[in-house]
């Protein structure tokens, strides 16, 4: 029987997707790192920056999360909306070091109050209102996989439009993307407005999943801090920190290849053809290295948005411990391939970026499987902190080396980072996994 996510999505999940697509960075991502070196900044500068913003994150995700659970998630996420169209209206006009500081601090916001709290409310709202059903109050694990699968896949359709249209923006003036970004963040703001609250069952409002502090914190060390989760969230937050940290040096390292390869095919075409060939055509378009770099994220953002779709679907063919085990390792090997061959830099993105869209909804759904109702917001919220925890060292000191020695070779030392630590933890959560498995029933297990 086909769920109503396969169907015709109700107006609470359309509006859902809505506000996946007004989140999307699209318009601004492709030149980011870009938009920062144009404003005289180095790699050493621009990873203090991400590390600023992740230990604001390390310091907010929990304090967010109970908010969250509080007030309401709908609030929080619009609250989270709000900082964001802030911020990038911010760098529009920015000049200074401190402006960029202070603008990286709002995003921070921004993410606190997004990371854990959309996902916790999309569970609740699949839980209640469409569970099909299902009276047990957990809802339809397989259908969140589905929802927030698709939700992932939309964001990034959009991204791909956006980027390419961001790419053309930047040629015009580095500033235009930024524009473009906050309008579109602004309607999100309405957007998420018109989102229904949770609730937790007929009549009863959200206001009895609240807690106080100390049980949230008492949530957190029981359901995150214990048993077989404790070594699956470190692994995964080293992968996604070296994901994120590989992703600020993909804007140069693909300027470079793009003009290498366009390079090559002109020479290649002027040899054979006098100057008239095919690779003289491409070179001589004259189309800037930021318009293609937005082509480039485009299919970046297609790719990503496939996986993502695709989640559900990976799930029961593979198995969600098989996905989240060993992608992550071949993503770090494919990080290492573009030291001994530069060439092998773009499918090892493609690659990176897929893998990276198709885990988050398989971790989602992997914790929420895994972890109580009351004060879920909280206990996401501090998943997201954890992933904080670990990039915050690591985003600088990978900014210092690129300094150094060159953003290829930066981004290879990062792939062998994960392999030595990753492939440990890999083992360790397996074996905790495992374990854990022996105690559930089977229909708990994925």
């Amino acid at each position: 029987m086909l769920s109503p996510a396969d169907r015709l999505p109700n107006t609470t999940i359309l509006t859902y997707y809505g506000y996946q697509a007004t989140d999307s960075v699209g318009f601004i991502w492709p030149v980011f790192t870009l938009f920062l070196l144009w404003n005289d900044l180095s790699f050493t500068r621009i990873g203090l920056l991400s590390a600023i913003s992740a230990v604001l994150i390390v310091l907010l995700e929990v304090p967010t999360g109970y908010v969250a659970d509080r007030i309401g998630r709908r609030n929080a996420l619009a609250l989270g909306m709000t900082s964001m169209t802030a911020s990038v209206v911010g760098f529009v006009v920015a000049d200074a070091y401190w402006q960029f500081v202070v603008l990286y601090s709002l995003w921070a916001v921004s993410i606190a109050f997004q990371s854990g709290t959309a996902d916790a409310w999309l569970y609740e709202t699949l839980a209640t209102d469409l569970r099909n059903g299902d009276n047990d109050g957990n809802g339809d694990y397989d259908e969140f996989t589905r929802v927030r699968g698709r939700g992932g896949a939309i964001y990034e359709y959009t991204s791909a439009v956006t980027m390419i249209a961001g790419g053309l923006l930047y040629v015009a003036h580095p500033t235009y993307p930024f524009v473009a970004s906050a309008a579109l963040h602004a309607c999100g703001i309405g957007i998420v407005l018109s989102l229904p609250q949770n609730t937790r069952g007929a009549g009863e409002t959200i206001a009895t999943d609240r807690v106080g502090v100390r049980e949230s914190l008492s949530i957190i060390r029981t359901d995150l801090l214990s048993g077989s989760l404790r070594p699956f969230v470190a692994f995964i937050a080293l992968f996604f920190a070296v994901v994120n940290a590989a992703d600020t040096f993909i804007q140069p390292i693909a300027e470079a290849v793009l003009g290498r390869v366009l390079d090559s095919m002109a020479a290649m075409g002027a040899s054979a053809g006098g100057g008239t060939g095919a690779g003289t055509a491409i070179g001589a378009t004259g189309l800037p290295e930021p318009a293609l770099l937005g082509v480039l994220y485009a299919c970046f953002a297609v790719v990503s948005a496939i996986a993502s779709d695709s989640a559900a679907r990976v799930r029961e063919l593979v198995g969600i411990r098989a996905v989240l085990v060993w992608v992550p390792v071949a993503v770090a090997v494919a990080l290492v391939a573009p030291a001994v061959l530069p060439l092998l830099a773009i499918p090892a993105f493609v690659f990176l970026k897929g893998a990276a869209a198709l885990s988050k909804p398989l971790v989602t759904t992997y914790v929420n499987d895994r972890i109580g109702s009351t004060g879920r917001a909280t206990v996401l919220s501090a998943m997201s902190m954890c992933y904080a925890v670990v990039r915050a060292p690591l985003k600088p000191v990978a900014g210092y080396v690129a300094d150094l020695t060159g953003p290829l070779e930066t981004v290879a030392l990062l792939g062998g980072f994960f392999l030595l630590g990753g492939a440990t933890l890999s083992l360790v959560s397996a074996r905790r996994v495992v374990s854990a498995e022996r105690h559930t029933t089977p229909s708990e297990r994925t």
